[in-house]
C-alpha cells in the first residue's frame, strides 16, 4: 500500500512539474541561431545567422509568416531576408530555425511606423560590411524573458502538489499505524 502512495506522490510531482514547462521547451536547440535586428518595419530587411557548429554543418532553412523561406549554405552563417509590407505592424512573428537534426524559434517585432530614407553610409565611406562576429542570439539559458507571476505560479503548483502529496503518504500511514 506505501509502494502506491509513493507512486501516486511521484506521479503528481511529475505532472506538476511538466506543466510549469512552456510549449516551446520541447524544441531541441544544439546551436546558436538569431535574428538582426529583433525589431524592424514593413518591407524592411532583416538579417538571419545561425553559428556553425557540430550540431549545425548542413543548410540551414529560416522559415517565417512574415517573409519567404531563407536558406543559409553549409559554408556560410548569415543569409538575409525581405519582411513583408502587409505585416502587422506591433505583430510578433515566430522565425523558425532548422539545422540537420535540430531547430529552434527566435522572435520577430514588427515595428509600428513605416520606415523613412535614411543614408546608411556617407559620401566617400564606401567600407563593405560583412558579419565576422558570433550572433548574440536570443534568450536560451538566460534570465531574460522570465516573468515573476509565471515563476511564482510554478513555485505554488510545485509547493503545493508536494505537500498535497506529503499530506496523503502521511494520512495513509497513520491510518496504517492506528
Amino acid at each position: 500500500m506505501r509502494a502506491i502512495c509513493l507512486a501516486s506522490a511521484a506521479l503528481l510531482g511529475a505532472g506538476a512539474l511538466t506543466s510549469c514547462v512552456p510549449a516551446d521547451a520541447a524544441i531541441r536547440t544544439d546551436f546558436v541561431f538569431g535574428v538582426e535586428p529583433s525589431t524592424v518595419a514593413p518591407g524592411g530587411e532583416v538579417t538571419v545567422r545561425v553559428e556553425r557548429n557540430r550540431a549545425c554543418r548542413g543548410k540551414a532553412a529560416v522559415n517565417s509568416p512574415v517573409f519567404d523561406m531563407v536558406t543559409i549554405a553549409p559554408h556560410e552563417s548569415w543569409a538575409t531576408a525581405v519582411v513583408d509590407w502587409d505585416a502587422k505592424p506591433g505583430a510578433v512573428y515566430n522565425v523558425e530555425f532548422e539545422c540537420d537534426r535540430s531547430s529552434g524559434r527566435a522572435f520577430l517585432t514588427i515595428a509600428d511606423d513605416r520606415p523613412t530614407y535614411h543614408p546608411t553610409h556617407h559620401p566617400g565611406h564606401h567600407k563593405a560590411h560583412h558579419p565576422h562576429k558570433g550572433v548574440h542570439a536570443g534568450e536560451g539559458g538566460t534570465v531574460a524573458g522570465f516573468d515573476l507571476k509565471e515563476i511564482g505560479l510554478g513555485a505554488a503548483l510545485i509547493a503545493g502538489s508536494l505537500g498535497v502529496a506529503y499530506h496523503f503518504s502521511r494520512r495513509r500511514a497513520d491510518e496504517d499505524a492506528g
